[in-house]
């Protein structure tokens, strides 16, 4: 007998319908040589101290550090987990083969093997892996078994992850806690993500409470109907330019100079810009360049977990937690792909497919309405669809691709689950239109100014003579061929950042005529608290605020958590009150503050340390970084933790 084991009971139902297991039994289906049973997510978890050693029961610094000479693991105490691991132990006890069905990432070979190993299972174990729930994928699995050895890399870095935080957390949990906080009835948690996580809270709160606002004044002028912005020479950018060119030489790349690079004009004072304004009103405008170029944008990616949960906290106003719970179920209900990766990519032998998802979404219809029909239309006749290099590469894609329809119509999904399913679906359509071709106008204009304070504000006057040539400039874009931006047209007319860019007239070189010039006052802002969608970004770079998709790809190895995690985190944060939600908002409570200050070890509230852990574990994954050397460091880092806190002075 043949038996599977699934995650999940729902799981277990849709693999017995295809393996024809359909005899119910208590805890499992059977039939057809197949016997599936499942479990409840974690039935098994590391042992807790006390089980290793009494002494272990109280915590006391004494006994710190504790470190088991060997990790052992126990069943979860709760009945129903126990009758159904017995009814699993049953099954496998007697099983010629097992065939681990578990979720397709670290978590879901972690669950299972720790199941195996408490049922004594002594057969072969073979390994199915899917990116879906459909019939046709479960089938495609069962036809491409593995055996369970071809994922040992995956299971060691789950458990290192799980050993990893058990010693951290336990340690540290209680280190802290008996130092600073004994008598108080208060346990301060400490955690190797949720501690730097909170740590990103803390740091941008500050910046906020300590932030002083300043106050300056901008010059810009109104020619033709037009604002110009009066612009200056930005020295420093051109400074860091010219560095970042050597750089690139010294490293045998070419790197083209930006050349002039320009920043906006700003005064200090209210009186010196007045000043400016009278120097130059009476003064005509001229243009001096009128650059046009042609663009092009790709279409937006593909998504990962973290960018889907970023999206739907922007544009539904939902919790990284409820979007993956929602995407969960999407999965589950077999129309979208797995859902825990972090790749925005999808391998080639995916691009064959395609134009089946395509059809599914085409007849997708939510209250009579077939919201894809109109799009796919134009994707069709015959002709092949767009295969581009942003969307399929084997490279960017390991165990699991890109989050997509699988082409199943979707039938009675909640209305929540019909919008992060959009989001799905419009990102798939896109990634298979043209890109959006746009020209940008670039207007520049000057004035003559004959005021002694634009000495060293602006470019001296060429035609001789005393004064200064004030620069201004505009900027106009202009799409030419939508492309993609068809798929989201209702989003993009809404878009305040396009909307700022409208239509020039047209200006020629030369020309000249009178302008009325204005100044308006500004004040800088402070950062804003973050919100699930930031904090995540931040949680994917280790801290860092990167824009460029390809750069936060590559920090992607060093980020603090993993996808499937950092909802948890966050909702931990919470939980536990270092955190408070507020509206969009997260903010650190005053427990939050005081267990941050408490940490003097860096290593423990460190986002860039902490993402080089993680580095680490997929490094094991892969079969590059051995498991035992990196549980030889925790040990040492835990132990040097521990004597570095115990010498601290109670501040």
């Amino acid at each position: 007998m043949v038996v599977c084991i699934a995650e999940k009971p729902s799981v277990a139902r849709e693999i017995a319908n295809v393996l024809g297991a359909k005899s119910q039994h208590d805890g499992y289906l059977e039939g057809n040589g197949y016997q599936v049973t499942w479990t409840f997510g974690h039935l098994c978890e590391l042992k807790e101290p006390q089980d290793y050693t009494p002494m272990w029961r109280s915590w006391s610094l004494s006994a710190l550090p504790m470190i088991p000479p060997r990790f052992g693991i126990k069943l979860k105490q709760d009945k129903g987990i126990e009758k159904q691991f017995h009814i699993i132990e049953g099954l496998m006890q007697k099983a010629d083969e097992i065939i681990n069905c578990g979720d397709a990432g670290q978590e879901g070979e972690l669950i299972q093997r720790w199941v195996m190993q408490k049922a004594g299972a002594k057969c072969p174990v073979k390994r199915l892996w899917v990116n879906s729930l459909t019939e046709e994928a479960i089938k495609e699995g069962f036809q491409t078994l593995k055996d369970q050895s071809a994922y040992q890399g995956l299971y060691e870095a789950g458990l290192m992850r799980a050993i990893g935080d058990w010693l951290l957390g336990m340690n540290a949990t209680r280190l802290y806690t008996q130092k600073f906080a004994a008598g108080k009835r208060q346990v301060l948690s400490v955690g190797r993500v949720q501690t730097p996580t909170l740590a990103l809270v803390v740091a941008r709160q500050r910046e906020i409470d300590n932030f002083v606002p300043r106050q300056s004044w901008v010059l810009s002028t109104l020619y033709r109907e037009t604002k110009f912005n009066a612009i200056e020479r930005d020295e420093e950018a051109e400074a860091e330019d010219a560095a970042a060119v050597a750089a690139a030489a010294e490293k045998g790349k070419k790197q083209k100079p930006k050349g002039t690079i320009y920043k906006p004009m700003e005064f200090a004072t209210e009186a010196e810009g007045k000043a400016i304004i009278e120097s130059i009103q009476d003064k005509p405008f001229t243009v001096v360049s009128v650059e046009k170029k042609k663009g092009t944008e790709a279409p937006p990616r593909l998504y990962d977990l973290t960018g889907l949960q970023v999206d739907c906290n922007k544009k539904l106003g939902l919790s990284a937690e409820q979007t993956l719970s929602i995407i969960q179920s999407l999965y589950e209900k077999k129309v979208t792909t797995y859902p825990r990766v972090d790749t925005t990519y999808l391998p080639d032998d995916v691009y064959a497919k395609c134009p089946q998802t395509m059809n599914g979404l085409y007849q997708t219809k939510f209250a009579g309405v077939a919201p894809y029909a109109e799009l796919i239309r134009p994707l069709g006749g015959g002709k092949p669809l767009r295969k581009s290099k942003k969307v399929f590469d084997n490279s960017k894609v390991t165990d699991h691709h890109a989050i997509i329809p699988t082409g199943t119509i979707p039938q009675g999904l909640t209305e929540l689950e019909q919008k992060v399913f959009d989001l799905v679906a419009r990102a798939f359509i896109a990634a298979f239109y043209d890109d959006c071709k746009f020209e940008t106008t670039t207007v520049i204009g000057k004035t003559l100014s004959d005021s002694p304070l634009m000495g060293e504000n602006s470019l001296p006057l060429k035609e001789g003579g005393e004064g200064a040539v004030i620069l201004f400039r505009t900027t106009g874009k202009v799409i030419t061929e939508e492309g993609w931006k068809v798929v989201f047209k209702k989003k993009v007319e809404t878009n305040e950042e396009e909307s700022e860019q409208g239509l020039l007239p047209v200006f020629e070189k030369g020309e000249s005529g009178p302008h009325v010039p204005s100044l308006a006052e500004k004040w800088t802002t402070p950062p804003k608290p973050y919100t699930d969608a930031t904090l995540l970004r931040a949680m994917e770079t280790a801290g860092k605020t990167v824009e460029d998709e390809e750069l936060r790809d590559a920090m992607k190895e060093n980020g603090i958590g993993r996808p499937s995690t950092r909802a948890a985190i966050i909702e931990t944060l919470i939980r536990r009150n270092y955190i408070r939600r507020e509206r969009s908002s997260l903010h650190p409570t005053p427990t939050g503050f005081e267990l941050i200050d408490l940490i003097h070890y860096d290593l423990l509230k460190s986002a860039e340390l902490t993402g080089r852990w993680e580095k680490k574990l997929r490094q094991i994954e892969r079969h590059e970084y051995d498991a035992h050397t990196f549980l030889d460091e925790l040990k040492q880092m835990v132990s040097d933790i521990v004597l570095a806190v115990l010498r601290e002075k109670k501040q």
